[in-house]
C-alpha cells in the first residue's frame, strides 16, 4: 500500500504525517519565544536552570566528599585510629569552608534549583558541627606547638666545636 500526502495509512494510523521542519521558521519561531519570554518575565530554561544547579551541587559535593575521603585516610593510618590534630586542622578547616559554601549555594538558590528545606537546615548544621570540630581541633593543635617549641627551649644546649 503506497502511503497518502496526508496521512500514514501503511501503519494504520489516519494522524497527519510530520512535515519537514523550515530551520528558517524554526528560528524565528525561537526568537518570538525569547521576546516573549522577556517581556513577560517567564523563564524557558527551567531544565537547563535545574542541569545547572545539579551540575553546581555536584562539584561543590565532589570537593566535599575528596576532602572526607582524605580525613579518612588520615585516621585510619594513624596508630589508634585517631585524627591527630595538627595534621587534620588544614582539612577540617577546609571542610568547613566547603561545607559552609554548599550550605550558602543551597540557601541562596533553594526556591530556584528546587532543593527541600530539610536538605538546607542538614547541610547548615552539618557545615556549623564541622566548623566547631575543624576550630576545637585547631586549638589542640596550636597548644601542641606550643608545648613543643618550649620543650625545644627548655632543653640544654650541648657543647659544640672541638673538644
Amino acid at each position: 500500500m503506497r502511503s497518502n500526502k496526508e496521512t500514514d495509512r501503511s501503519r494504520g494510523c489516519r494522524t497527519p504525517r510530520a512535515k519537514r521542519s523550515n530551520p528558517g521558521r524554526a528560528i524565528a519561531l525561537a526568537a518570538g519565544l525569547a521576546i516573549y519570554a522577556g517581556v513577560s518575565g517567564f523563564s524557558l530554561s527551567t531544565p537547563a536552570v535545574a542541569g545547572e544547579c545539579n551540575q553546581d551541587i555536584g562539584v561543590m559535593m565532589k570537593a566535599r566528599m575528596a576532602i572526607i575521603q582524605q580525613l579518612q585516610k588520615m585516621q585510619k593510618a594513624a596508630p589508634k585510629g585517631q585524627l591527630d590534630p595538627i595534621a587534620s586542622c588544614p582539612k577540617l578547616r577546609s571542610l568547613a569552608v566547603a561545607e559552609q559554601k554548599l550550605a550558602a549555594y543551597l540557601t541562596k538558590n533553594k526556591d530556584w534549583c528546587m532543593v527541600p528545606d530539610q536538605a538546607v537546615d542538614n547541610i547548615t548544621k552539618s557545615s556549623k558541627h564541622t566548623k566547631s570540630i575543624a576550630a576545637r581541633a585547631c586549638k589542640v593543635a596550636e597548644q601542641i606547638k606550643k608545648g613543643q617549641a618550649a620543650t625545644a627551649a627548655a632543653a640544654p644546649k650541648l657543647p659544640t666545636g672541638p673538644l
